[in-house]
């Protein structure tokens, strides 16, 4: 057998070897090159979205959820929450140390709870305040349709929406980088949108319930469950006569309301005018927090139109016809 110039007989073996020992060595390189951008691209930090709030076509049923109300993460993630509804909502991560109730109720004059605070990283342990979000115009407040924070760190925080109290709260579970996620942004979405269904269902109910609980002389002032709200006057329009009270009552859970007769006043927190002897004008409950009522004895033939200063662009109107 002739062997290769140069090359010792003994090795004439190990030479024929080569090409298929560098084909081999090239075979495994090749996929660790190619799989280095992938890899790195999966382990990249990603946005999630989660949803503020959800709402009925009309408006009327509004729903108090973070959709997801709990949300796994790696750390190096951003989450982006959208408003999902007309009515306003925040995404508010408390300080260390501060309760809940130290916030309560809202109170829109106070600009830590109206206005965002705090970078688009999240530190873990200070005050972090979206401000208000809404996915329409608020008339007289300022508003936003998302808002994004970014979470650095690993841990479990907490946060909630400050128009809402407990009712509304959320959960970041945030886990070490390159952690597998347990669920897709998919997955989310899916199980947002059950529970909106979901709310909407309550919603319904609860409206037959409310109405079933009115009358001429009992008007009740929106509604809620702890799940669920309804953004009208229930009824919308009743008739009494002269002389005859009726009762605005706002027995909900934890959603402020007005009743607004005549022009809207400047402050539409403090009340105005003689709800004793109504015969037309100005009248303004000021802020009815849940539990309170509000009393309106009509003195006069007419029709009186009034609305809720704080959701009217909803459609929370009503009105009062008062017969001889």
């Amino acid at each position: 057998m002739r062997h290769a110039p140069g090359i010792h007989p003994k090795f004439h073996k190990q030479f024929h070897k080569l090409p298929f020992i560098v084909a081999t060595l090239v075979a495994l390189a090749t996929p660790v090159a190619l799989a280095g951008p992938a890899g790195a691209s999966s382990w990249s930090p990603r946005t999630w979205t989660v949803q503020v709030g959800s709402e009925s076509g009309d408006q009327e049923i509004q729903g108090m959820a973070f959709l997801p109300s709990e949300i796994d993460i790696n750390a190096g993630d951003t989450i982006k929450w959208e408003a999902n509804s007309a009515e306003i909502h925040t995404v508010t991560f408390l300080s260390e140390g501060q309760s809940l109730e130290s916030t309560q109720p809202f109170d829109p004059g106070v600009a830590n709870e109206l206005l965002p605070r705090g970078t688009n990283w999240y530190d873990g342990h200070s005050y972090y305040n979206s401000g208000l979000l809404a996915n329409v115009t608020v008339p007289g407040f300022p508003s936003a349709k998302s808002y994004s924070l970014k979470f650095p760190d690993q841990g479990d925080f907490t946060y909630y929406c400050l128009v809402h109290g407990m009712a509304m709260k959320g959960m970041v579970h945030v886990r070490a980088a390159g952690s597998d996620y347990p669920h897709s942004q998919s997955d989310y979405n899916e199980a947002a949108e059950s529970k909106a269904h979901s709310i909407l269902e309550d919603g319904y109910k609860l409206d037959d319930a409310l109405l079933e609980q009115s009358s001429n002389h009992k008007v009740l002032v929106g509604g809620d469950d702890g799940t669920a709200m309804i953004m009208r006057f229930v009824r919308q329009t009743v008739t009494v006569h002269v002389g005859d009270k009726v009762w605005f009552v706002n027995n909900g859970m934890g959603e402020p309301h007005t009743v607004t007769f005549g022009t809207e006043p400047a402050n539409l927190f403090a009340p105005w005018g003689d709800p004793t002897t109504f015969s037309g004008g100005q009248l303004n409950s000021g802020i009815m927090p849940p539990g309170s009522s509000f009393p309106v004895t009509f003195t006069k033939a007419g029709t009186f139109d009034y609305i809720c200063g704080l959701h009217d662009y909803m459609g929370m109107v009503g009105k009062v016809i008062v017969e001889d």
